[in-house]
């Protein structure tokens, strides 16, 4: 008798874990609350930063050169343009620059290529950035960003030509954390909850512990009259953790995404997805200071979205203590959606028990880690 799979949430760890069960021969349902693609999930922005910069993490760095290979592959196969290799700089704040210190050492170990420029170089060979403030600067050519929207949409696409089944539903819980949907036990060989920031919700004794859920906005500024100095052919992705932000170049006439992340509190069941108006004054602030370009330009599109915070920003791959069917797949931590290839690859892996999961990716043991230490740098 072949294995049934159920993966509960269709976002991108959702999406791609599903689409990789189908082609390994499982019969597979992909249930959603909603539409796949629709406002409130956490991958559907309109671009999601693709970087292998990972501190002193050599697994997560080594994921990140191959998810980049296999978004490329992804692309052939669909016909649907799903990143954008245009770089990404890494500012490294005078005096805190422990993260990109260790970055330079992993890369410089694992053969990524990378540039190291000063700020001179910076000004120079970016002239979109006023480097003012930083020791250095690391670019990552082979770099960029995904369409995350885009991604998640054909990610579907292709598991439904797969033979995979797509479903409306709401799945919950009950007291013992068993799965529900209709009222009824939901039943499979293989089940994977991949809900993203509402997994916390769904399971309040054994993942709401170590998930934290923050808000995030986002907002989109316009490009200058008749000029392309900030588009991605010319621009590249970047982070800037001694301001709290990162961004993204504008591309498909996006606007210039910028992002000051200021954790926000959301009720992700009843608040509308709108920016708060504290943060428009926030963010304008940092793009008069690293961005002279963009002064006076204004907002043109806005999103909040949601992060699904671990402790040491590991991703979750587990098995539920008590229901040993129940894979809890994510704890993205705002880095998992470059991984989705391999994750999902991965979590299907796991969820076959062709292999065990990471010990980074259990759910026991989790601890709040150093910014030095912490694969995002947080």
């Amino acid at each position: 008798m072949k294995t049934e799979a159920i993966v509960v949430g269709a976002g991108i760890a959702g999406s791609m874990t599903a689409l990789h069960l189908a082609r390994r021969g499982v019969k597979t349902r992909l249930i959603d609350r909603w539409e796949p693609g629709h406002s409130r999930a956490s991958s559907t922005d309109y671009n999601r930063v693709i970087r292998a910069i990972h501190g002193r993490d050599e697994f997560y760095t080594r994921w990140a050169r191959e998810a980049r290979l296999r978004w490329l592959e992804l692309q052939a196969e669909s016909g649907q343009k799903l990143y954008y290799e245009c770089g990404a700089l890494i500012l490294a704040t005078a005096g805190h620059c422990h993260w990109e210190d260790a970055t330079a050492e992993t890369f410089t170990k694992l053969g990524v290529p990378f540039h190291k420029f000063t700020p001179d170089e910076v000004a120079i060979r970016f002239p979109q950035f006023d480097p003012t403030g930083i020791a250095y600067a690391l670019y990552e050519p082979e770099a960029g960003m995904n369409m995350a929207h885009r991604g998640v949409i054909t990610a579907v696409d292709l598991f439904r030509k797969a033979g995979g089944i797509v479903e409306r539903g709401h799945v919950t819980t009950d007291e013992r954390e068993r799965l529900m949907l209709d009222g009824k036990p939901l039943e499979a060989d293989l089940i994977v909850v991949s809900t993203g920031s509402w997994m916390a919700d769904m399971y309040p004794r054994t993942i709401k512990p170590i998930l934290k859920v923050v808000g995030v906005n986002v907002l989109y500024t316009s490009t200058p009259d008749g000029s392309t100095a900030f588009d991605q052919e010319n621009m590249p992705c970047w982070i800037d953790h001694g301001e709290g932000s990162f961004g993204l170049p504008s591309v498909e006439g996006s606007g210039v995404k910028a992002a000051v992340v200021i954790p926000d509190k959301i009720d992700l069941d009843h608040d509308e997805r709108l920016i708060r108006r504290q943060m428009l004054s926030r963010t304008r602030a940092y793009i008069r200071k690293r961005f002279p370009g963009l002064v006076g330009q204004p907002v043109v599109d806005s999103k909040f979205n949601q992060i699904a915070l671990t402790p040491d920003t590991h991703f979750i791959v587990d098995w539920h203590p008590e229901h040993k069917n129940v894979l809890l797949a994510g704890g993205c931590s705002g880095h998992l959606y470059k991984h989705g290839p391999v994750f999902g690859d991965f979590v299907a892996g796991v969820g076959l028990r062709d292999y065990g999961t990471a010990d980074r990716f259990k759910i026991a043991g989790r601890r709040k880690l150093s910014p030095a230490e912490s694969p995002s740098g947080r």
